[in-house]
């Protein structure tokens, strides 16, 4: 987008909600498996795998409370220590509750996640005038693909490249037939979206669903199958022929804005205040379009 912060606007936004206190459920899709489903929206999902030797958690919340109240859910499970967390991207929502969750953890992101997460830490302690401590302390960045056993479970922990953000990654369960997807997928949900690439934000979803799942755990909102994520990408592909043929056609902006329509999608919720609507939606895209394809005079 072309409003620049520190952080994207949506993902301001949603530090900025109000931190409702809510009881979060607790689904085991696998043998060892569970989805955790924060009933806050302004605080990301979380997918935790135990063993004797371990547990690895995807993603872990917006702050310090909501990774309280992530453990608490963990520690009902098994008393084994937090050893890896994976983030499925920089987002603090899916972030905030590393320290509290497995402060002795080895966390696990995109080499572009790391590098984006250190930089605004960096910028933050220039505003603040002291240093605080790193956010990755113990860290493996990757860059593509990298598989870990956890308990005699395989765990693929894929790099997307540019799609709802510049460096997002899945995890996938092959043999429990379950996903993480982060913020690639909301259920019945628009996205807000980040500098990514819709186009190949689609791809990456295309790629999900030839998989074989059972189990779908978004960034936000509950259990999926893969008729929902479908539906999803269906709409992610609406959105990219309406707005690519609008910009073709030398549609403005606002214009595209007001006349997108995504028929077939009304049960889609939106929220304006992430700016997570059809409108936000459209005009991210025409920006992506723009920076790829400049207008011609």
């Amino acid at each position: 987008m072309k409003t620049r912060y520190s952080l994207s606007a949506p993902c301001l936004l949603l530090i900025l909600a109000l931190n409702v206190c809510a009881t979060a459920s607790v689904q085991k899709i696998g043998q060892d498996l569970y989805a955790y489903i924060s009933e806050n929206d302004a605080s990301a999902n979380s997918t935790f795998l135990v063993s004797d030797q371990g547990i690895l958690v995807v993603d872990t919340g917006l702050n310090l409370q909501e990774g309280r109240k992530l453990l608490e859910e963990i520690r009902k499970v098994s008393q084994a220590p937090v050893r890896w967390i994976v983030n499925t991207h920089y987002h603090p929502d899916h972030r905030g509750g590393n320290r509290v969750v497995g402060p002795d953890a080895v966390i696990i992101t995109r080499i572009w996640t790391r590098w984006r997460v250190l930089d605004l830490q960096r910028k933050e302690d220039i505003r603040n005038g002291h240093k605080s401590p790193p956010e990755y302390p113990l860290n493996e960045a990757f860059h593509g693909e990298l598989t870990l056993y956890v308990g005699g479970h395989e765990v693929r922990i894929y790099g997307t490249g540019a799609a709802h953000t510049q460096g997002d990654a899945i995890v996938y369960f092959p043999d429990l037939r379950a996903i993480a997807t982060g913020d690639l997928f909301l259920n019945n949900s628009c996205p807000a979206m980040d500098d990514g690439d819709l186009e190949n934000w689609i791809v990456e979803l295309n790629r999900m669903l030839v998989l074989p799942l059972e189990h779908i755990v978004p960034g936000h909102f509950a259990v999926a199958r893969k008729t929902e994520l479908e539906h999803f990408r269906d709409y992610l592909a609406a959105l990219r022929d309406q707005v690519g043929s609008m910009y073709n056609s030398s549609f403005t902006l606002e214009q595209t804005k007001r006349s997108v329509k995504m028929t077939g999608f009304n049960d889609l919720r939106q929220f304006p205040q992430y700016e997570a609507t059809f409108a936000d939606n459209a005009a991210a895209y025409y920006r992506q379009l723009a920076s790829k394809h400049p207008p011609r005079p």
